[in-house]
Parts: structure tokens; sequence; C-alpha cells
């Protein structure tokens, strides 16, 4: 996608704008918002609204998809969600309200309705939106179905849904990445907690709804690859994370090619300065992540 024309992109910084860009869409998944708008319309708390509200763009798929596109969670937790939670909300019911939990979750995380309504946020959702505007589908099935939800006009929410079809393109990618190494999803989770970035590993099981005899599985495959010594990486291990990070960001530079390194690095500076607010603001819960 990148033509003669356009400047040379630093790979780096492809890194560095996703960084930047992913609290505004991910803070969902820990905010007390998500859980009140979309149990309201039915759903269980927990992980059904997680599953539900991610895969609900989608349609009213059955847990294989969801399985497959989230990549690191167990079948057996996400059968005990899915299709269960079409029964109890349509799809469309699900986008709306989550769509409605984004924007009051943010707004609170970003300071309130005046900080809300600050001309950066516009300005960055631009950015955005103008990134998202050459994303190509094929290959990207999250991704696809959320881009063909409309976008919102309110800023805050058109902001949301931007970083959110830049997470899940890049997310895509990163899946047809870890297969490509002939990782599956609970490997590839084993290996990046032993980066000591991410989830602590009991808060991966947890959340993941992995068991301790799974985790152990997996860490044994790891190790007879080479990859695992213990709970730490080999530096095969540590060679190979590296080269995940490298080839997702480089199936991942199509939107930052398109803006271009200044609008770019505009979009690094407001990111990171947003998702600041949002972490000092609460948005994550102490105990999940390492180093949070």
């Amino acid at each position: 996608m990148v033509t003669a024309d356009q400047p040379v992109l630093d790979p780096a910084l492809v890194g560095r704008a996703h960084r930047a860009v992913e609290p505004l869409h991910n803070h969902v998944y820990f905010v007390p918002e998500t859980d009140q708008h979309l149990t309201a319309i039915g759903l269980r708390p927990g992980r059904m609204v997680y599953f539900a509200g991610r895969a609900a763009p989608m349609g009213a798929v059955g847990p294989g998809v969801v399985t497959a596109t989230f990549s690191n969670f167990s079948p057996k937790l996400v059968a005990r969600h899915v299709p269960r939670a079409w029964t109890l909300a349509s799809p469309a019911q699900v986008v709306e309200a989550r769509s409605a939990s984004a924007r009051a979750s943010l707004t609170r995380l970003l300071g309130g309705e005046e900080a809300a309504a600050a001309p950066e946020v516009t300005e960055l959702g631009d950015l955005l939106a103008d990134a998202c505007s050459v994303l190509p589908a094929e290959g990207r099935p999250l991704y696809a179905g959320h881009a063909d939800l409309p976008w919102p006009e309110d800023p805050v929410t058109r902001l949301w849904h931007a970083a959110t079809l830049l997470r899940e393109w890049r997310g895509d990618g990163h899946v047809a990445v870890l297969v490509h190494h002939g990782l599956s999803g609970l490997e590839a989770l084993v290996t990046h907690t032993a980066t000591g970035r991410g989830f602590l590993p009991a808060s991966a099981k947890a959340t993941r709804g992995w068991s301790d005899e799974d985790w152990a599985a997996a860490a044994a495959r790891l190790a007879d690859r080479g990859l695992l010594d213990g709970d730490r990486l080999t530096e095969a291990g540590q060679r190979l994370r590296a080269d995940l990070e490298a080839e997702t960001d480089a199936l991942g530079t199509t939107p930052w090619a398109h803006l271009g390194p200044e609008r770019t690095a505009r979009v690094v500076e407001l990111g990171k300065r947003m998702s600041a607010t949002l972490v000092a603001n609460g948005a994550y819960p102490s105990g999940v992540f390492a180093g949070r």
C-alpha cells in the first residue's frame, strides 16, 4: 500500500502508533460502564458481555468463530456464553449498547464532557478515520465485521470506533502471524506473559479460561521447542517474540503509511496524552497487568 511518492515510514513508528491508540479502545474491557449497558439489554455480566460485545458486529456467530477470531480463549469458556448470548439480546442491540458504553466510559476517563469536547478529540478522531480509510478487509474477519458498522457522528464515539477498527485490523494480522509460526492462542499467551509485559499469568488464566493443567501443558510444548525454560523465554523464545512483533508491525503498516510520518507522529502525541489520562483516571484495575 506504500507508493513511490510517500515518505519512508520508520518501522518503529508503526508499533508506537498502535500502543498510543490501543487504550482508547481496550479500556472498555475493564470499565463498569460496559457491564452496565450490556446487562441492561439482557446479557449476563463478565465474560458473556465481553464475548458478545466484541463478536456482535460479525452477527450471531457460533463459538467456533469467536474462538478462532479471538484466538487465545479456551473454547470451553467461549461455549459457555456463545451462542446463549444471542438468545438474550440480538447482535444489533449489543452493538448499540456497546457503543453507548464506550462513549460513556471514554468521556468519564478523559475528564468529563468538557474534556471530551476538546478540539484534540476531534482532531485525533479525524486522523484515525483517515487511517482507516485505506484498510483492506481481506483475511481480517473481526475487523471486517466492525468495518461494516456505520461511522458514528459523535466525536467521542467516532474516536472509539476508529481506534477499534485499527485495533481489530492489527489483531487479525497478529493472529495470522501466530498461525504462520505454529503457535496456538494459548502458547502465544504463555510466551507473551513470559516477556514480563501484558497480563500476569494468574489473570491471563482467569480471564482466558485456561486451567493450570492447560497452561503447564502449553509450557511443556514450548519447552520442547526450545522456546521456554521454566517461566522464562530462552534466547530462541525471545527472538521469536521479537519476530512476532516485527512481522505484526510489518502487516500493520498500511494505515500509518497512508498518514505519513508527520501525521502518524501527531497520532502518537495525541494518543499517548489521552491514553495517559485514561490510565491516571483508573481505566485499568491493579493486579491484572505486569508493571501496571
